[in-house]
C-alpha cells in the first residue's frame, strides 16, 4: 500500500503506480492508469485511462486528464492518452484522449508548462518544451513541436501545425499553420517577424539566425507562392539544419501558411 495517498482518494487502476507516487484527498484515478515515478497528483484530479502518465509530473487541483474525447463521432471505442516526464498540469487544465479517425492517441511530450484552465483535444500531439499560457486551446488533431509559446487565451484550430520555437500572441486564434521560428499575433493571426526572443533564448548561432531572416523575407516579405519561396531558398543552398526544419515543415503543411 502506497501511503503517500490520502486516504479519502479513490483508485481503480490495477495498472502500475510507481511507489512513490504522491495522490491528494478526493482524486479520482480510474482504471488503466499508469504513473511513473515522483509524479504528484493535487487534490480533486480526475484521471480516466487508458492513460500513461511519466515520471516527475505535477498535476494540480480540478484538472481532468485522459477523459472521454469530446468529438461527436466518438462512439466508446478504446483510446489512449500518453504523457511524458516532467510535466506541469495546472488547475483546471482537461486533456483528452484521442479517436479512432486520429490514430487513437492524444501524445504530450516531456517538460512542458499547461498553465491553468488549457485544453488538449483529441489526437493532439504536443512536443517537449513548450508552454501554454492560461486558456490557451488545442482543438482535434493539433500538432505542437518543441520550445513553442501559446499566450494566454490564444488557441489552434484543428489540424493545424505550430512549430519549433514559435510563438502566438494573446488572444490569437489561427486556422493556418504557424512555421517555426515566427511570431505571430493579433485577434486573426497574422505574422509579425521571427521569434528573436526565442531564438536567443535558446542560444541559437549568429549564423543560423542569418540564415533564418533570409528565409523569412522570402517567405512572408516578397509576395511568392509558397512553391515559389521554397524553390529560392533550396537554390540558396543554406546547409543549416534550422532551416532544414523550416523546409520540411513548409513541405508537409496542409493547411496553408499564416502569413
Amino acid at each position: 500500500m502506497n501511503t503517500n495517498n490520502n486516504p479519502s482518494a479513490v483508485i481503480l487502476t490495477k495498472k502500475p503506480i510507481a511507489k512513490d507516487v504522491k495522490i491528494g484527498p478526493w482524486s479520482v484515478i480510474g482504471p488503466d492508469v499508469t504513473i511513473g515515478e515522483g509524479t504528484e497528483i493535487g487534490s480533486h484530479v480526475v484521471v480516466n485511462g487508458p492513460t500513461t502518465i511519466g515520471k516527475r509530473c505535477k498535476i494540480y487541483s480540478f484538472a481532468s486528464v485522459g477523459g472521454d474525447t469530446q468529438d461527436k463521432k466518438y462512439n466508446g471505442e478504446t483510446t489512449y492518452l500518453e504523457i511524458g516526464d516532467d510535466n506541469i498540469i495546472r488547475e483546471c487544465v482537461t486533456i483528452n484522449r484521442g479517436t479512432k479517425d486520429g490514430g487513437y492517441y492524444t501524445r504530450i511530450g516531456n517538460n512542458n508548462l499547461f498553465m491553468a484552465y488549457v485544453h488538449i483535444a483529441h489526437d493532439c500531439i504536443v512536443g517537449n518544451n513548450n508552454v501554454f499560457s492560461n486558456n490557451a486551446s488545442l482543438a482535434g488533431h493539433v500538432e505542437v513541436g518543441n520550445n513553442a509559446i501559446l499566450s494566454g487565451f490564444s488557441g489552434l484550430h484543428q489540424f493545424c501545425k505550430m512549430g519549433d520555437n514559435a510563438f502566438l500572441g494573446m488572444r490569437c486564434c489561427v486556422s493556418q499553420d504557424v512555421a517555426p521560428y515566427t511570431l505571430v499575433a493579433g485577434a486573426e493571426g497574422a505574422s509579425k517577424g521571427l521569434n528573436l526572443e526565442g531564438l536567443k533564448r535558446h542560444n541559437f548561432s549568429k549564423e543560423a539566425i542569418i540564415a533564418l531572416k533570409q528565409c523569412y523575407k522570402i517567405i512572408f516579405r516578397q509576395n511568392l507562392t509558397l512553391k515559389k519561396a521554397m524553390e529560392k531558398i533550396e537554390e540558396l543552398s543554406f546547409h543549416i539544419p534550422e532551416v532544414d526544419n523550416l523546409l520540411n515543415f513548409l513541405k508537409t503543411s496542409k493547411r496553408g501558411l499564416v502569413r
